[in-house]
């Protein structure tokens, strides 16, 4: 997502406008736990001021779809990311080293980092609310109860 700055730098215009659509190939979704992410709107405007800093103003918004925890059918996970800063500022929150952005910048690495940060953990579905959790011999125990084990309960007698 290339945004062209020639006309920013040379002050011919105050601002440049962004507005796009970006779908994120199943490469880059690799190891994220995420199914996919299609149609990300990018919209806001990039300023620059009087130091010759670069300031972002930008929304990005979207679904992505994100296996259910606990039956593995996709759930849709709507998101919506405001980034701001100037791009100095952005660059380093992504370790991203770029320097030679003097007629046209890339904003897809700032956009990608931020989406990745808005990964929810897990993700239940509204299906999945319903399902049994448990069967024959077994039981699923979420973190607010304490189950104790009768076998070693015996090895408390012993102290």
């Amino acid at each position: 997502m290339i945004i062209d700055l020639a006309r920013l730098r040379n002050r011919i215009d105050s601002y440049a406008t962004v507005d796009e659509y970006y779908s994120f190939p199943k490469e880059d979704l690799e190891h994220t736990g995420v199914t996919s992410i299609d149609n990300v709107h990018v919209e806001g405007t990039i300023t620059l001021d009087s130091m010759d800093e670069l300031h972002l103003d930008l929304v990005a918004s979207g679904t992505m779809v994100i296996p259910c925890a606990i039956t593995l059918k996709p759930v849709d996970y709507p998101f919506s990311i405001s980034i701001q800063g100037t791009l100095e500022e952005l660059l380093d929150e992504i370790t991203e080293k770029t320097t030679n952005y003097q007629n046209s910048l890339d904003i897809l690495p700032i956009i990608w980092e931020n989406i990745l940060m808005e990964i929810p953990m897990r993700v239940v579905s509204e299906d999945a609310k319903d399902v049994e959790l448990k069967g024959d011999g077994w039981r699923l125990i979420t973190g607010d109860e304490e189950e104790e084990n009768s076998e070693l309960s015996k090895l408390k007698d012993l102290l």
